[in-house]
């Protein structure tokens, strides 16, 4: 038993050691997966506020849009 438990332990030694490799050496991988977690924040944020206000026709829309472009 004593066995199961140091090979657990050095597994987990083991991946946390890859990982940590891995994030240092992909961080703009990581960079990525921060900015589209914080892109889907705001994006919730935003229909949450949305859902409190008075809805609009879809040609309001497109002025409002095409006003801005």
């Amino acid at each position: 038993m004593a066995r199961a438990s140091r090979d657990t332990d050095a597994l987990k030694q083991a991946f946390k050691e890859v990982l940590i490799e891995t994030l240092h050496e992909q961080r703009e991988i990581l960079h990525e997966i921060f900015a589209d977690v914080l892109e889907d924040l705001a994006l919730s944020e935003a229909i949450r506020e949305g859902r409190k206000t008075k809805k609009v026709g879809r040609d309001e829309v497109v002025r409002v849009l095409e006003r801005k472009a």
